[in-house]
């Protein structure tokens, strides 16, 4: 098995660091004091080809699903706030947009979407619908050409900003409960949706928002995939997006580190610097050997995902992983900061509470444990 990163993907990501140093770095702090990403930052990620889609001969098209892991850490690690916006876009909203849209779809939307000149995002949860998928109350009543929906959906990242949505809303109330559910491709700039946004203390800049559709018409060209098969279709985008929201969190987890280990080189304490105290330098070998591990499965998770091998429990597994080490890492971070770290402005503050927002996004940890252990049940009953 070959570990090395290819050279044409080693190559986009040098392009990308000198992005983020030249493009990101500068302008974050004005970013995060507006609670706000300009739309340029999408544009220049998609005519870069730094999302995991393209527009080629007509359609949307997938590319390394590797290089979005690393382009997801490598951003993360600066900003895990900037990391999820571009992730909503892409790993939520288009590609709702790539697995179920039609070939007129890609057409009339798909080279404006990966180009970064149309942003997206996906709408599923509701106050009262997180983990349970299927539990939304969202309607989507049938009329002459199309459907109306009404509804709420609660927590929409790039909700705000976002030019297009992918809705779920229940189209057959009478249908057994895994067959409630629709997928709709929404114009999110029409009249009658309200977008409120949310006062958020994670992922900052992004925006975290409440939309509110009030008779919205959508037309009957606008179902994305198959009617009454909404929850599949959105449970298949989270499976599928659980590989870059792990490889996000873990670049938080590296980005919290590498802060903590430059303070504890130059930081002394009776003394001495704190890396010289064996203690701490026994933390420091701990979770970066924690952080290499939880790489490898994001890794081959990825490896899975690009040879459209079962990589549901993979990408479940790389999500658990990676929280669980960010979690450790990013407190203890903090922690190595002191009284420092709590000043909302400190460059290690955000890290403990992205990585909070982390885990809850794509599923809580409890949520990957149960598809864990099911995925494990399924071999063992067939032997494997």
């Amino acid at each position: 098995m070959d570990f090395a990163i290819p050279n044409e993907l080693t190559n986009s990501l040098s392009r990308f660091k000198d992005y983020i140093n030249s493009r990101i770095i500068p302008n974050l702090r004005s970013w995060n004091r507006q609670g706000a990403i300009p739309r340029a930052f999408f544009q220049q990620m998609g005519e870069n080809g730094w999302y995991g889609l393209k527009f080629k001969d007509g359609q949307i098209q997938g590319e390394s699903t590797l290089m979005e892991a690393l382009v997801a850490e490598e951003l993360a690690i600066v900003s895990p706030g900037v990391a999820i916006a571009a992730l909503a876009h892409v790993d939520l909203g288009l590609m709702g947009l790539y697995l179920f849209g039609s070939r007129d779809h890609h057409q009339a939307y798909g080279k404006a979407a990966t180009r970064g000149s149309s942003v997206m995002c996906l709408g599923n949860t509701e106050n009262l619908a997180g983990s349970d998928v299927a539990g939304i109350s969202m309607t989507a009543e049938k009329a002459d050409g199309g459907w109306i929906l009404n509804g709420t959906k609660a927590y929409v990242t790039n909700g705000f900003v976002a030019d297009l949505g992918v809705i779920t809303a229940v189209s057959d109330p009478q249908a057994a409960r895994n067959n409630r559910l629709s997928m709709y491709l929404v114009n999110l700039n029409q009249e009658n949706i309200r977008r409120t946004k949310l006062n958020k203390q994670v992922w900052i800049p992004s925006d975290l928002t409440r939309l509110k559709f009030d008779t919205v018409f959508v037309p009957d060209g606008h179902l994305l995939g198959v009617r009454g098969r909404g929850l599949q279709q959105v449970l298949e985008i989270f499976t599928r997006s659980r590989v870059p929201i792990a490889a996000l969190t873990l670049g938080g987890a590296v980005g919290a580190f590498n802060l903590a280990v430059n303070h504890m080189r130059k930081r002394k304490i009776f003394g001495r610097p704190i890396t010289e105290f064996q203690a701490k330098a026994f933390e420091i070998s701990k979770f970066y050997a924690e952080i290499e591990s939880a790489r490898l499965m994001i890794w081959k998770a990825c490896w899975q995902m690009e040879r459209e091998k079962n990589f549901r429990q993979a990408a479940s597994l790389a999500k658990y992983l990676a929280v669980e080490v960010a979690r450790k890492v990013t407190l203890w971070a903090a922690d190595i900061f002191g009284a420092a770290s709590v000043v909302h402005e400190h460059p290690v503050h955000k890290y403990p509470m992205d990585t909070w927002g982390s885990s809850l996004g794509e599923g809580t940890q409890d949520v990957q444990k149960l598809i864990i252990f099911r995925e494990l049940m399924k071999r063992w009953d067939a032997g494997d």
